[in-house]
């Protein structure tokens, strides 16, 4: 089963955001803590008051563990109060998908988010896992809700899309990146996140961020995008209902599948998309 509601942190509303790797020197992201510190002005400029700390957990490369993580975001938290900066940080990681995920959250030698039966779940960019939907099964009888990271950036998305929506339908929590949406990522991942937010297979944004130049923690400008794009309601789910759901391990909005023809190519979808906004 899930960790037990009185190990998670109670949450304020604003937006949330639950990837970010702001904590400096343990993985691919801030460098310093004077570069952690201006992400997190960034963040908050932006609007963002809970910020997830979710460093890589990729052994061997990134040997991260909930104890360093956590004694890494209580130093960071310690900074942030003295400077003065506004943002509350809470426990997560980006865990690659490994086969000893579930021994792992059961022991917490891994960190789930906040504490919750909720986790960061990021399979292999340029390859498909094998067995990866009967692996996500086995996730979930255990208790554990896997959040997919950015699936619209993978490379094999385009000829395994029917993956991601059965992995949605079985109840993963899909992810989409915020700079995705607004084409920070390239045309194909701008296309994809499009597709998934018009099909209703979106459970929250986050800004996976990782410094304060090219892949800051930014929400807003794909949150006004998906306001526009979708409606104002489904915007202030993805950035802010949903995350903080998944903060005090709730349930979230049952989603309202909008599923497209499989022979439809990219030119066909975007008539689709085209229609989806005159319906909103």
């Amino acid at each position: 089963m899930g960790p037990d509601r009185s190990e998670r942190q109670q949450v304020e509303p604003n937006m949330i955001d639950l990837h970010s790797h702001i904590l400096p020197g343990i993985d691919d992201g801030s460098k310093s803590i004077e570069m952690s510190l201006k992400m997190a002005r960034i963040a908050v400029a932006d609007g963002i008051k809970i910020l997830a700390c979710t460093p890589h957990v990729r052994p061997p490369t990134y040997n991260n563990t909930s104890a360093n993580i956590t004694d890494a975001i209580h130093s960071l938290q310690q900074r942030l109060v003295t400077e003065g900066i506004d943002l509350k940080l809470v426990l997560g990681g980006d865990i690659h998908i490994n086969q000893d995920i579930i021994e792992k959250l059961q022991n917490k030698t891994i960190p789930s988010l906040n504490g919750s039966r909720y986790f960061l779940f990021e399979p292999s960019h340029n390859v498909m896992p094998p067995h990866l939907i009967e692996f996500s099964i086995k996730i979930l009888k255990a208790g554990y809700i896997p959040v997919l990271t950015h699936p619209e950036r993978f490379s094999w998305i385009e000829n395994h899309y029917d993956v991601i929506t059965e992995l949605d339908d079985i109840g993963v929590a899909i992810q989409i990146t915020a700079g995705a949406i607004t084409g920070d990522f390239g045309k194909t991942a701008k296309y994809w996140s499009d597709r998934l937010l018009a099909e209703d297979r979106t459970d929250i944004i986050a800004s996976d961020a990782h410094d304060t130049k090219h892949r800051i923690p930014v929400l807003s400008k794909a949150r006004d995008y998906i306001a526009h794009f979708c409606d104002e309601e489904t915007a202030r789910r993805l950035t802010f209902g949903n995350p903080r759901r998944i903060l005090e391990n709730g349930i979230l909005r049952r989603k309202e599948r909008k599923t497209s023809p499989k022979s439809v190519h990219k030119t066909g979808f975007k008539k689709i998309l085209d229609r989806f906004r005159v319906w909103h």
